[in-house]
């Protein structure tokens, strides 16, 4: 069995086991805009990528424009299967897709072989998702912001797809937890390999935002993994990267 990914920056990914396609929250074409506006914070890709054809699951983590971005999820077929947090089902269930589960923490999501678990994630302001995959032996953790659900109770995971790198706000904190969480993440999961996301692409933000956050750790800090039998790649956004249990 192998677990196929290929980055398209942001929080954008999309992963094959065993030709079973997952479109995570994809953010492929025009700028990326929060209310009340452009002035607050505002993204805009380098490129746009073309939306992947053959997508078996449109996998969605938020509600949010960065995750559920709705000029990209305008160019996605609507009769594909949505798996989504209760906040992302409601932007798509307006958008006209037909098919869509909504997963609350601790839910899961079964066809065949295919199991995907719904685990807590970031509150954004409601708490958001994060998943566990898991198709026959192999197994995909992803969780954009960093939050670890307390819930999950250790268990070996093939492939983690995070944040390694913190990002705070005055007042507010942090919002991506990705260097705090990673020695948690290398403790209960033991993964093979780790991706690191959220951060990534070729992107410009503008706005107030922008400019008052605060950045803790870096992509190229490999020494945070301390264990020589986890792979750490910092994706090149568009290559597909393949990995095999053999």
């Amino acid at each position: 069995m192998t677990i196929k990914a290929t980055y398209y920056g942001a929080n954008g990914w999309l992963v094959e086991l065993n030709k079973i396609r997952i479109l995570i929250d994809p953010w492929l074409t025009g700028d990326l805009r929060f209310p009340p506006g452009d002035w607050l914070i505002k993204g805009e890709l380098a490129n746009e990528i073309d939306v992947p054809t053959e997508i078996d699951y449109l996998l969605l983590t938020q509600g949010q424009p960065d995750h559920a971005h709705p000029p990209t999820l305008k160019k996605i077929s609507k009769r594909v299967q949505v798996i989504a947090s209760e906040a992302a089902s409601n932007v798509v269930k307006k958008m006209g897709f037909s098919k869509i589960k909504t997963l609350r923490p601790g839910e899961t999501f079964k066809n065949l072989n295919l199991n995907i678990l719904a685990t807590s994630g970031a509150r954004v302001p409601n708490i958001e998702n994060g998943y566990i995959i898991d198709l026959d032996t192999d197994s995909i953790y992803i969780e954009p912001h960093g939050f670890l659900d307390k819930q999950i109770k250790p268990r070996n995971i093939d492939l983690i797809i995070t944040p390694v790198i913190d990002f705070s706000l005055p007042l507010a904190g942090k919002f991506i937890k990705g260097k705090t969480v990673l020695p948690e993440l290398l403790k209960i999961f033991k993964p093979k390999t780790i991706l690191a996301s959220t951060t990534g692409g070729e992107i410009t933000f503008t706005g107030i935002i922008n400019n008052l956050i605060k950045v803790d750790g870096s992509i190229q800090d490999i020494s945070l993994l301390k264990d020589d039998s986890t792979n750490f790649i910092n994706p090149e956004p568009l290559k597909e990267y393949e990995f095999s249990n053999n």
